[in-house]
């Protein structure tokens, strides 16, 4: 296939650009780069098959020729991202998600939707499946991801109904591995980069909220099934070994022999609203595409820090 990767300099959208020319088919990258970052995808760049296109897919796409899929990725997705730019994160979930879903229905290409657990808000239903509707609290800190999300999933449907888009959609549970930004304000990378600093290692309350974390190349693999797959869906794609924050420092602080201290702090503005719990659902996934998690999250971390370590020393 040929195929259109919005947000393809990201964190996910440049291991799915690897996933898809490893496989045979042909890559546009698309990014604004405001998230993204060039060094994500510099190996690709002699790649047969891939082009990479500079541009924020909230304005007027060039002409990016014939598709056969296309998959929007273009989104900030770290919790500091939800206080610095909301504005940028509610029109790319809207006006950017409709300009890929139109230009997905002119070329009757496959459209897929990269959404996010973060529907599923403070969930009062756990483990998730993808049929609860979640628990959103639509004018908090965090709104602007939610909200955004909520409201593609609502217009990718839309075009499904109207206009017989073929939509696949995909609700992506706490991913981590190579390519993540240091400094991006997710639990993984601000347990990693204290630990190899050797700073204390802040868990926000009693540390007793609970994530999911999936390995990034068990999340593309997941997603590209769904992508090939007959479902619309939504799927949740995620691991669902639950840990505490405080296992997860635990771990963070044994994998890199640190010295840090675990301390607790107050929830600061930006993390308003974090769900107490999240653990995902995956019986869909499982049924369907015999999908499931393989990299325990030990041996991701272990893969994980070291790149985050070359990262900090530069």
């Amino acid at each position: 296939m040929r195929v259109l990767v919005a947000g393809g300099a990201g964190f996910i959208g440049s291991h799915l650009c690897d996933a898809l020319l490893a496989r045979g088919d042909e890559v546009v990258a698309v990014d604004n780069l405001l998230t993204g970052r060039r060094s994500n995808i510099e190996h690709l760049a002699d790649t047969p098959g891939f082009r990479f296109v500079e541009h924020d897919v909230t304005t007027p796409l060039p002409d990016l020729g014939h598709l056969d899929a296309v998959m929007d990725l273009a989104s900030p997705a770290s919790p500091l991202d939800f206080l610095r730019i909301p504005l940028e994160i509610l029109n790319v979930g809207s006006t950017g998600t409709r300009a890929l879903l139109e230009l997905a229905t002119a070329q009757d290409a496959r459209f897929f939707l990269a959404s996010t657990s973060e529907v599923y808000g403070d969930p009062l239903v756990h483990p998730q499946p993808e049929s609860y509707w979640g628990n959103v609290d639509s004018i908090g800190p965090r709104s602007c991801y939610d909200e955004a999300k909520r409201f593609s999933e609502a217009l990718a449907m839309a075009y499904h109904r109207v206009h017989g888009t073929r939509i696949r959609i995909v609700r992506i549970f706490n991913t981590y591995g190579e390519r993540m930004r240091a400094d991006d304000g997710r639990v993984v990378t601000n347990f990693v980069v204290q630990a190899l600093e050797g700073k204390p290692i802040t868990l926000y309350g009693d540390g007793n909220q609970t994530r999911s974390f999936c390995y990034v190349s068990d999340q593309v693999r997941g997603q590209l099934a769904i992508l090939d797959g007959a479902i619309t869906g939504p799927v949740n794609i995620g691991n669902p070994d639950e840990f505490t924050m405080r296992e997860l420092a635990e771990v963070v602080v044994e994998l890199t022999n640190s010295t840090s201290e675990i301390i607790t702090v107050p929830l600061p503005p930006e993390r308003d609203g974090d769900p107490a719990r999240r653990q995902p659902d995956i019986t869909l996934a499982g049924g369907e595409y015999g999908w499931k998690p393989t990299i325990a999250l030990r041996d991701g971390l272990a893969r994980t820090i070291p790149a985050i370590a070359a990262e900090i020393s530069v």
